[in-house]
Parts: C-alpha cells; structure tokens; sequence
C-alpha cells in the first residue's frame, strides 16, 4: 500500500502496527515518529535480484564519441516496467558532468528514440522515433529548439491498387468509366525511415525507406481485399539520395538511387562522397542461397550506382579506409563453416581485384564494426572463447590479429570519431554493472563516464569461472557460476546452453545468472562443439551430428564439474533457449539424470521445422533438405528420442515466433503429454523468437510481465523437482 507524502489520516482505520511508522512519516514528516522510526529501521541488505527486479534493468548501448572528441552520445533502453522504449544521452568525456537526457517519448511511440549519429560539424544530432504513423529523421540542433522531423516524401514507386486484375474497392465497380478522364497524377507520399547515412562533409543525405502504402492499396485493405501473393511481393525497400544545406535542411527533395532492393545499409566514404551500399535480394531469395550484394555510389553520378561483382553474396556490411582507398567488407569464410561464421576482406575501393583475407584462421569470431586508429591501422571487436576484445589486424595480412588489452572480459560499441580524438567502448564483464569508458588513445586504461543507474540498488552480483575439461579431441570450456553458500552442503546444478547452435556464452554482466544464483543453485554454461568464437573449424564440429557430440560435450562438462566442485548430482537440471531449448528436448531422450528439463522455444521435428521457420538456409548446412536426407534429419530431431522420455518437462514460446515456430513445441508437448511424461506449456502472445528470451532473461522488453512469468514458472518448476534451494 502507498501513501503519499501529503495524505492525511481522515477517520477510523485499523492500522497494523508494522506499517504505522511508514504513515506516520509519509504524513508528517517531522514527527519523533518518523526520526524514531529512520533511526531503527535497518539498512537495506545487498540481495540477488529477485524476479521482479529483473524487470528494472535498463541498458545501455550505442556510444558515439563527437566530432571535437569532447562528448559521449549513447542510448539508453528503458527497463521492461518502464516499456523498454530506448532514449539519447550525453555526457561530457571530462566527467565533468554528470550525464543528461536529450529526448523522451510520447506514450504513442513504442520504441523510442534509436539510430542515432552526430552531423559532422557537431552541432546537431540526428536519429530515428516514430512520433505519427511513419518513422522520422529527426535532426536536433544542440545550440538551441527542439528536435524538428524532416518533411520526407516520395512518389510511390508501386501501387498495386492499380494492377490489371485488383479487386476496386467498395463502390468504385459500380461507376462506369469515364473514357476522357485524364488519370490521377500520383501525389508524394511521407515514408516510413528504415535507415539513413549521413556523408562526411555533411552535403549528402542517404535514406532508405519501405515503398508507402497508397490510398487506393489502402482501400482494398480497409474493403478486405487483402489476399498475399506469397513471395512476389511489390512494396521493397529502396535507396534515396538528397543534398543538404549548412543549416541542415534539405536542398530539394529526395532522388531515388538505382540499386537493387532491398537495401540493408549505407556507409559513407570519409575521404570522397562515395558510399557503399548493402543490399538483400527480395521474396525470401536468401532461402535458395546468398542474395546480398555491395553497391558503390557516387553522389555526383547517383543514376549510374555499380555493383561489386567481386564482393560476395554473404556480404553483410563494410566501411572503407580512412584515406577512402580500400574497402573493407565482412562475408561469409570460404572454410567450411555454419552460415554467419564470417570473415574479414579487402578490396581497393574502386571494387575490383580478388578479396584479401585479413586474418584466415583466426581461432575466434571477428565483428564487422570495425574502426581504425589515427596511423590507419584496423582495429575490430573479436570474441575468442569467452571474452570480447578488440584485435590490431594488418591490411596486408602478413601478420595475425594482436589481442589489444582494454581491462575487461567483454566490451561492446568500440567507437571513435573520424578525428581518432579518443575512444569509447562499454566495459560489459561479469561480476559487474556495465559501464561507459572512454580513453584518449586506444589501449589505455578506461575512464568510467557518469551514466544512469542500469539496475536497481542493493543487488548482488557474481562472476563466473572459467571452466575446461576434455571431450574426444575438443578441449571444451564453460562458465561455472558458484553461489556463496558456507558449510559442506553440496549445491543443485542448473545447465543453461546457448543459442545457436553457432553462439557461446561469454563472460559479461549477466542478471539472469545472479537470479539463478540466489536460489543457492549452481550453474554451468557449456561451449560445446559447434559453439562460435574458437575458430571455424569448432563452429563446424557439429555440422550433421547435432545431438551427438554437442550433447556428449555438455554431459563431458557436467561430469567435470561434479568431481572437483561441491554439486549435488542428484540434483542436476537441464535448460536452454533457441537451440539450447532444442539440446533440452535431446537431453529429453538420451538421459535421465536430469530431475527437471526447460527448454525455450526448440527445434524439436526438423522435417517440419525447416519447412515453416523464417529461413532455411542456415540449416540446411546442418543436414541438408529434409526430404533427401530423411534418415539425417530424424536422427538430429528431438522427437526421434522421445519413446525414451521420463523426465518432468517444461515448454515456454512465443506465439508469434517465426524463427522457431509454435508447431515445435506443440509437436514436442503432444508426443510427451501421450507418452505419459510430466509436462507443462506455456505460450506468450505477441512474442517472437529474439524478444522473448530478452524478457525472460532480464534485458529490456516491451512486454511487461511475460519475463516475469516465466521466471517464475522456471523458478516454480525447478523447486518441484530439485526441493528447496540452500539460500547463499
């Protein structure tokens, strides 16, 4: 109950004496009352965070240092009981300051403010928020005013409303035609910003953006004329172009750029007003083989863009050198690895030539947001096992990627400015609340920034041990987190497995292991073959034997930590999401030393699982079409095992998943429910694959109470069949 500091008490109520203190201060505050009860009421004791608390945690994201290397721009994700809506920041790098809000959302903007970047000059601040029915580029002029939105239209480049054989909308069959009638010219449209980029000098504005809806497609919508031509579809996203004027308006309207839709991104080249272009071949073309392809447009030919035959069809982003005269590009490894296990390339920017391969056999995985230091050197974020650093990579690749020691186990956002006028990154280790750290020169020691608070006060927290152990010819490792119990008891353990199959756990601040930890339960975050961040060649480890040795390697590791670690093996659990949900239900079949088993939204049937997820791509590396490979794709099906089920099992997924799809889990509930086996199924309306896990997990989401219920379902499940947790 909560009374506000101005209530009066205003007649006869019964009043428990626990809470008398609290009223009587809230309604005088300078009783004897009230200094009695401050002077006795304990101190607020440190504690893991509870379910509820774990919808308080903000995050933070996105650093961007200014042109002048004085300030740090970042977003900050609002906690999921807040809406989960993302908001600019700004603080200055002296520290001299503490942090302040630049924007804040109406309640009709669902996500926030997002995509932020500084105008070259740095005086303004450009970014995305959805303010009417269409996402804005809005520019916000920080010597004064408010944020204003740019006026952007476009003449429909589609209107199916006028096809040949469309439905006419309510009424309009009924009118005979008027032959003389001149046709209806077509009006601009606003569109809805997917993207934008802004050129170096601050002349050139590139935009890409959804075709717009037109009032006649509009109609047919309204009238239910609504059929879907599946995969020929009209409405792509397209690239524009528009020059701008010193005070940041437009200088005339927006020109459309002839590359090939769908466009994903554009990078500006900082030494020329080229820029490269990112584009996906639409109607789901990725689902027969890679459809990316790399455009270079020149602002002052943009009729004539080129496309780089020499780049890749797994090409997914790239940026160019400093001096504009290479190219560097991130694409899938010509070894044979899981689709998304990428490379770095080097190309001179006129796109021709046969790519470099920066760092061939790199034992890690090396991100594609690259920078480079004021001698020109490639600098890139590179997880290798479970940390993420930063590497030096050579442009020639004569030598390997040096590791580049910034104090922590995980960082996120390296960034500079084009000046190299200093650095920002976020410190995101374990053990830890992240932090903004800025340092003049890369390699120093970081300099934490006053940001807001991420989580909510007095919690505990606690890093994890690195953990290795043999199977077959894999050293294997994973991350033990221990909770801080006194005396000889020995613990439950709680196997969590990662996603993927090619993800791994990392050692970085994590809410969901400290909730686990304050039930008094271990847990053991495995990195089992096929797991990314130790080299190709372990990513690929599992390719047509999943549920095999990924599945010995995690057993490998539970065996490990029982003989040298006080853990209870007869109380041991088994939980996992995306694929760790799908090693769930193979645990399932193959074991029962498992009390308890959770798996999060599964493969459990690859036949139709392949058949009905967003992409196929990706597992078709795996084992191949289902239908050609039959005895493969139901030997690597969870349901093949399920004869074999004793365990109690809980299913937890999103209704509206398309990477994962419901029917999995409806498929692996009924065959269990039939089979006689303890069985529980939760579903989520609304949620897909990738928000949910972020809710259940503790990240800002915004559905406010779908990770607290699964938390406490898991919670409530695990205590059924592992009994009453030891409380650290």
């Amino acid at each position: 109950m909560y009374f506000p500091v101005c209530a009066v008490y205003a007649g006869p109520m019964q009043i428990p004496a626990r809470i008398l203190p609290r009223i009587a201060c809230a309604a005088f505050v300078l009783s004897p009352l009230c200094i009695a009860a401050a002077q006795t009421a304990p101190a607020p004791q440190p504690h893991f965070p509870t379910t509820d608390d774990l919808r308080h945690f903000k995050a933070i994201s996105a650093p961007q240092l200014s042109p002048d290397g004085k300030q740090a721009l970042f977003t900050v994700a609002d906690s999921t009981a807040d809406g989960g809506k993302t908001h600019l920041w700004l603080v200055p790098v002296s520290g001299s300051e503490s942090a302040r809000q630049l924007t804040f959302s109406p309640p009709s903007d669902k996500r926030g403010e997002h995509s932020a970047q500084w105008s070259p000059d740095g005086t303004a601040i450009f970014f995305l928020a959805k303010r009417g029915e269409q996402t804005q580029l809005f520019r916000l002029d920080l010597r004064g005013g408010e944020a204003v939105p740019y006026d952007l239209k476009i003449l429909p480049p589609v209107d199916e409303s006028k096809e040949k054989n469309a439905i006419p909308p309510p009424g309009a069959e009924s009118k005979p035609a008027d032959k003389n009638a001149k046709p209806a010219t077509p009006e601009p449209l606003p569109i809805d910003v997917s993207g934008y980029a802004l050129s170096a000098d601050g002349k050139w504005l590139a935009v890409w953006a959804h075709d717009p809806q037109t009032p006649g497609e509009k109609k047919q919508k309204d009238a239910k004329a609504d059929a879907s031509w599946v995969n020929h579809e009209q409405h792509l996203t397209r690239l524009y172009l528009a020059a701008l004027k010193l005070d940041g308006s437009l200088d005339g309207s927006l020109k459309p750029i002839a590359v090939a839709p769908n466009v994903q991104r554009a990078v500006w080249s900082p030494a020329t007003n080229r820029m490269l272009v990112f584009t996906e071949a639409p109607n789901e073309a990725s689902d027969l083989g890679p459809a990316s392809a790399a455009w270079l447009v020149d602002a002052a030919t943009p009729a004539t863009p080129a496309k780089l035959d020499s780049i890749p069809a797994t090409v997914r982003t790239g940026a160019f050198t400093p001096d504009g005269s290479q190219i560097i590009f991130a694409a899938q490894t010509p070894d044979d690895a899981p689709p998304g296990y990428e490379e770095l390339f080097a190309l001179p920017a006129a796109g021709t030539g046969t790519p470099i391969r920066l760092a061939s056999g790199f034992a890690g995985q090396l991100g594609a947001d690259v920078q480079f230091t004021s001698e020109g050197a490639l600098v890139a974020p590179a997880a290798i096992g479970t940390r993420i650093t930063a590497v030096r990579i050579a442009l020639n690749a004569k030598t390997p990627p040096v590791p580049i020691d910034l104090g922590a186990t995980v960082i996120a956002g390296l960034t500079s400015n084009h000046n190299r006028s200093g650095w920002l990154w976020i410190d995101d280790s374990g053990g830890r609340e992240a932090r903004l750290c800025y340092a003049k020169n890369l390699g120093e020691p970081c300099t934490t920034l006053p940001t807001p608070s991420l989580a909510p006060a007095h919690l505990r927290t606690i890093a994890p041990q690195l953990v290795r152990w043999q199977s077959g010819k894999f050293t294997i490792e994973g991350l033990l987190y221990l909770p801080p119990v006194t005396g000889a008891a020995k613990v439950p353990l709680i196997v969590d497995v990662h996603g993927g199959p090619m993800g791994a756990w990392e050692d970085r601040n994590d809410p969901f292991a400290a909730f686990i930890i304050g039930h008094g339960w271990a847990i053991l975050r495995p990195n089992p073959r096929g797991s990314s961040n130790y080299g190709a060649p372990f990513a690929a480890a599992n390719k047509n034997d999943l549920g095999g040795g990924d599945f010995r390697d995690i057993m490998a590791g539970v065996d490990a930590v029982l003989a040298k670690y006080p853990i209870d093996p007869n109380r041991l659990a088994l939980m996992g999401y995306s694929y760790g949900g799908e090693m769930a239900a193979f645990a399932e079949g193959k074991t029962t030393r498992f009390k308890a088993i959770v798996s999060c939204a599964p493969v459990t049937d690859q036949f139709s699982e392949y058949g009905t997820e967003s992409g196929s791509w990706y597992d078709r590396w795996y084992f191949g079409q289902p239908w050609l490979r039959m005895q493969d794709a139901w030997r690597q099906s969870p349901l093949s095992g399920v004869a074999q089920a004793k365990t109690p099992f809980l299913l937890i997924q999103g209704q509206s998943d398309t990477t994962d799809p419901l029917g999995q889990s409806q498929e692996m509930y009924r065959a269990l429910r039939q089979q006689g086996v303890p069985v529980e199924f939760v579903t989520y309306p609304r949620e897909d694959h990738g928000p949910l896990a972020m809710g259940i997990y503790g990240r800002p989401s915004p559905e406010p109470w779908h990770g607290y219920d699964a938390r406490q379902r898991i919670i409530d499940f695990l205590q059924k069949a592992l009994g009453e947790p030891i409380q650290p």
